[in-house]
């Protein structure tokens, strides 16, 4: 504890005699300042006791006497020393009852104290009091390092929130609790998680404080980790502000967790290294190798059926449509690098939670997930999915960019058929790139329609060139080949279903087709002819 006014009169050796303010007595005591000035107000910062003789002062007079100590107390002065027997024999009357009226408390100094002694004696306390504060960090962090080392980043919120005389709990990259102490805080913590994300916003190292009469407690959070994205948060809940040693213990888990955290990016990039190679593997037809070199680490995911989830920044898709074109490679932006980032994030986060196995492999631009069917980390795409869809829609209405990234999702496999399921994700991607979409499932393309498919730029152009001679041909009002075309094929080749459609004799329909054959130089007996005349109008249709 730092000294106090108390603590001073207590002091068997300064021999202080309280004359005022006996009910504040327990305030503690920055420092103890000498001063004569008769407005030392200028020179005080707060948390003194100011020590005088009156020498410049007139200390019999009321009304000087008033204004003099309300400064002091409005400067936030503590206490007030007077020596007696220097130039006043006793404290005069108007001082000590301007004292009383504020409630500062007023101390006799007999002449036998020099000012020095009460000096060194407040020096002294706060010395012995600092010294107390940073032995009791050092054996927090003796404490916190041996429970860390022992029972892991649980064992160490649990030292830590002893150590501070409340709570603490240790958030992942995504924001979610992953462990608290007591057990009751995770209740508490999970409620912070808006402040978590606007802290994740910030470069690392980043710290905030929550408090206020919506919380229950003072809340200090800080970032975890030494990249610019951080890797975790730990929040801290007091009742009150940190003191010395419990700012010690709280810097120490600090340190200790980023330490943890790095340590676990370095094993997290190992297991990476082995799960392109587990993808390598599956890919090339492989499983029988693939299960042998993930073992435990992946094993379980090999073992039931999984989902493919493959996807690429939107500005990566048009860097490499430009380098393409260039025949160079080009390098993913950071926007783009970061929603990838954020997305393996978010489902290594969701499957970390669940206690399912998955595997996420970044492929130059891209970012490779093999997750279990039905997952969390399924789920957690999708949403992570939908939640850029509904950015983006936000943006485009307040005419913003697009979204960051497209992704496309396999349908259900197995090891066997893993190479099956990547090119079914990238069949996913390559729709969702054209739709503007951020996520596109495989299934959903197999159970609906391809007409949705001609809507691309390029189907457009070739079906607007392959009708062209036809509309020239119509326009010249010499029949109506494109309505007969569409008729005819819509009814099979059957003439007199189509001619009835068409409300025209069949010889009339068979000599339109003749002139449909004429003009294109095509067969309608060929399959391929015909069913590329009927996309054509498809994409051409205004329906």
């Amino acid at each position: 504890m730092p000294p106090t006014l108390a603590s001073l009169v207590h002091h068997s050796a300064l021999k202080l005699t309280v004359r005022a303010g006996e009910d504040h007595l327990d305030v503690p005591v920055r420092w103890a300042h000498v001063s004569e000035l008769a407005d030392p107000v200028p020179y005080m910062e707060g948390g003194e006791l100011l020590l005088i003789t009156a020498l410049k002062l007139d200390a019999e007079d009321p009304q000087t006497m008033r204004r003099y100590v309300k400064r002091l107390v409005g400067a936030g002065v503590v206490g007030l020393g007077f020596a007696v027997g220097v130039n006043y024999e006793e404290i005069p009357e108007a001082l000590v009852d301007a004292a009383r009226e504020e409630g500062l408390p007023l101390l006799e100094v007999p002449r036998r104290t020099p000012f020095l002694a009460i000096s060194k004696a407040v020096s002294a306390a706060i010395a012995a009091d600092q010294y107390r504060a940073v032995t009791a960090g050092f054996a927090a962090q003796r404490e916190l390092t041996k429970q860390t080392l022992n029972a892991g980043p649980e064992g160490l919120l649990g030292a830590l929130a002893a150590q501070v005389d409340g709570w603490a709990a240790l958030y992942d990259a995504s924001g979610a609790v992953v462990a608290a102490a007591p057990e009751w805080a995770g209740r508490r913590a999970a409620r912070l998680t808006a402040e978590v994300e606007r802290l994740r916003e910030r470069p690392a190292p980043a710290s905030s404080v929550v408090g206020g009469p919506e919380h229950e407690d003072r809340v200090e959070l800080h970032s975890l980790g030494t990249g610019r994205r951080p890797r975790a948060a730990l929040a801290v809940g007091t009742a009150t502000a940190l003191g010395t040693a419990e700012r010690y213990a709280v810097h120490s888990a600090i340190a200790l967790l980023t330490l943890t955290t790095e340590r676990s990016r370095s094993l997290h990039a190992a297991e990476q290294r082995v799960g392109a190679a587990v993808l390598r593997m599956l890919l090339a037809g492989e499983p029988d190798h693939a299960r042998a070199v993930a073992g435990d680490l992946y094993g379980g995911l090999l073992d039931a059926p999984f989902r493919m989830v493959v996807a690429e920044s939107a500005s990566g898709t048009a860097a490499r449509a430009h380098a393409d074109a260039h025949g160079r490679t080009a390098a993913v932006t950071d926007s783009g690098g970061d929603s990838l980032g954020a997305l393996a994030e978010s489902v290594e986060s969701a499957a970390a939670r669940s206690g399912e196995a998955v595997l996420v492999v970044p492929e130059g631009e891209r970012l490779v997930v093999l997750a279990a069917d039905a997952g969390a980390a399924v789920a957690a795409c999708t949403r992570y999915a939908a939640a850029l869809e509904a950015a983006r829609a936000a943006a485009e209405r307040a005419g913003g960019d697009e979204a960051e990234l497209v992704a496309g999702l396999s349908a259900p496999a197995g090891p066997i058929a893993a190479a099956a399921a990547y090119k079914q994700a990238e069949q996913a991607l390559s729709v969702a790139r054209r739709r503007g979409r951020v996520l596109v499932e495989h299934e959903r393309l197999a159970a609906g329609s391809v007409l949705p498919l001609l809507a691309d730029d390029a189907v457009k152009a070739f079906a607007d060139g392959l009708l062209r001679a036809l509309h020239e041909h119509d326009a010249t009002g010499r029949g109506d080949l494109v309505d007969s075309l569409r008729a005819w094929l819509s009814r099979h080749g059957q003439w007199d279903a189509a001619a009835a459609d068409l409300g025209v004799h069949r010889h009339t329909l068979r000599y339109r087709m003749r002139r449909v054959e004429e003009i294109l130089g095509r067969s309608l007996d060929d399959p391929d002819v015909r069913m590329e005349l009927w996309l054509a109008l498809k994409a051409t249709s205004p329906e």
